[in-house]
């Protein structure tokens, strides 16, 4: 009887050991692909990142800052991520904007804030710098100078349809829709809307190329 029981625990450890070796061959076979599907796996991770960079450039856009029509709220050479014409629509006042004008500056890209929308009527007070919205002042903590420059379009004036007004927040020094050459801005002219400041600029260079400001990292965030 111990005889036979020795035979058998010595076979079920010879076949417990030639599983073993089985499994662990088993593993090597799995931790091993194939250089093809290797290769599948990447050009499938690429397609995917292809995908991701077509969908972002359709929703995002990169805008760089030229000037200081915008100061305070935003200064020469701030980058800046614009939600796309594609996906923003219906403009509200107050919106900071990217437009593109052919008859200023042969179309390039400026920033500017939303004023008023179709069918409202602008007055500007030049004398006490005051913009009025449908005979209501308006409220502007972010400008940084009153509005009283004067730039050849005439006052009171109704926005046209499928159109928006349009001022700079640094007042005394924007060319904006006071100006014949921009005058209002058709919603189809439009880029995006801008959403984050990401890197801060420096508000341009002095005679010598030196930055005038120092970037204030602190002004990272939502623009409003």
């Amino acid at each position: 009887m111990k005889m036979r029981f020795f035979r058998k625990k010595e076979d079920e450890d010879i076949l417990s050991c030639d599983m073993n070796e089985n499994i662990e061959l088993d593993n090597e076979a799995e931790e091993k692909p194939s250089w093809k599907k290797t290769l599948l796996t990447y050009a499938h991770d690429v397609l995917y990142l292809l995908a991701l960079l077509v969908v972002l450039s359709l929703v995002l856009r990169v805008v760089v800052v030229d000037g200081t029509s915008m100061n305070n709220t935003l200064k020469d050479g701030d980058y800046l991520l614009v939600l796309s014409n594609v996906f923003y629509r219906n403009p509200k006042q107050g919106d900071v904007i990217v437009a593109s004008k052919e008859t200023f500056d042969n179309g390039a890209p400026i920033v500017k804030r939303v004023i008023a929308t179709e069918g409202q009527v602008v007055d500007i007070d030049f004398e006490e710098g005051v913009v009025y919205v449908n005979g209501e002042e308006l409220d502007e903590p972010y400008t940084l100078t009153p509005t009283s420059l004067y730039e050849g379009i005439n006052f009171p004036l109704v926005v046209g349809e499928d159109c928006l007004f349009v001022l700079g927040d640094n007042r005394n020094g924007s060319r904006d829709s006071r100006h014949p050459s921009i005058g209002l801005i058709d919603e189809r002219e439009v880029i995006g809307k801008v959403i984050f400041l990401f890197i801060p600029g420096t508000n341009g260079t002095d005679y010598a190329g030196n930055p005038k400001e120092s970037r204030d990292f602190s002004r990272i965030g939502v623009v409003d």
